[in-house]
């Protein structure tokens, strides 16, 4: 069975700059293709599609160019952008030129909710249509009433749900995620990310069962056709290895058919981010 790790972080300091990475001493530190890729094969990984990692913004063009032509087992990236910005329609026509841009995202849970609620940010993604380009929304909880709201206004738009909605796993927390994340789920133009959540869980000691009642509640939201995995790698490093998460992973889709498997691991990604 295929599995397309649809959220895969390369970091290389040497080539861009990360001005978060100040703040997470954890992660401050490469993570090149050379440090992935044997971790990837031994989970069984057989396709990667790179996500963005939140360059400075006068390097995500470079950053989309240098992922975007990894090769095999590469098979994509979703570029950084900024829809806040007046020249984001300009910067949108080269990155679309650019091979292997499969889509773009915003971190949206560092930032005030303002940013994505002002009118030219909904303007802005309305034009990933004319492109075929999709959105990957990384908000938290709380936000995810914006998500809807610029869903709702780009009709048009395939967006994706980060890493479950970024629930509180640790804390146990279910609301106001749960009822977010059943809202959401009913826009026919979003799908979802099993992806992220193990690192929201206890560093010192999570469970499969911790994780459970995160990835059922958006699988059954979501439903089997709408569901992609990733590994967040190396953000899940926080509490786990790339090979302990895929080991979860499989716990929690122990009770799933091939069929259902098959979608969530590999064929809704390449439907949805359009890999062939």
């Amino acid at each position: 069975m295929q599995i397309i790790d649809t959220h895969c972080h390369l970091i290389y300091r040497d080539r861009f700059r990360y001005p978060w990475l100040a703040a997470e001493p954890r992660l401050d530190r490469d993570c090149t293709v050379d440090d992935y890729l044997p971790q990837a094969r031994a989970a069984g990984i057989t396709g990667v599609l790179h996500m963005e990692v939140d360059v400075d913004p006068a390097d995500s063009e470079a950053e989309a160019a240098f992922t975007g032509g990894l090769g095999a087992p590469f098979v994509g990236t979703i570029a950084g952008c900024r829809p806040e910005d007046a020249d984001f329609p300009d910067k949108l026509e080269r990155l679309a030129a650019i091979v292997g841009v499969k889509g773009v995202r915003r971190i949206l849970h560092t930032e005030p909710d303002a940013l994505a609620q002002a009118p030219l940010f909904a303007a802005n993604l309305g034009r990933l249509a004319q492109y075929g380009m999709s959105f990957d929304f990384c908000v938290l909880p709380h936000q995810i009433p914006t998500a809807i709201a610029l869903a709702r206004a780009c009709p048009d738009v395939q967006f994706v749900l980060d890493h479950c909605g970024v629930p509180d796993v640790q804390a146990r927390a279910l609301e106001p995620w749960r009822s977010g994340v059943r809202a959401i789920a009913d826009l026919p133009n979003v799908a979802a990310k099993l992806s992220g959540i193990v690192a929201y869980a206890d560093p010192q000691g999570w469970t499969v069962d911790d994780l459970r009642p995160y990835a059922e509640h958006v699988i059954e939201s979501f439903g089997w056709d709408r569901m992609m995995w990733g590994s967040d790698h190396p953000v899940c490093t926080r509490a786990a290895s790339l090979g302990q998460w895929m080991d979860a992973t499989h716990a929690l889709l122990a009770g799933a058919s091939e069929t259902e498997k098959a979608q969530l691991l590999g064929l809704t990604a390449r439907r949805i981010y359009r890999l062939g």
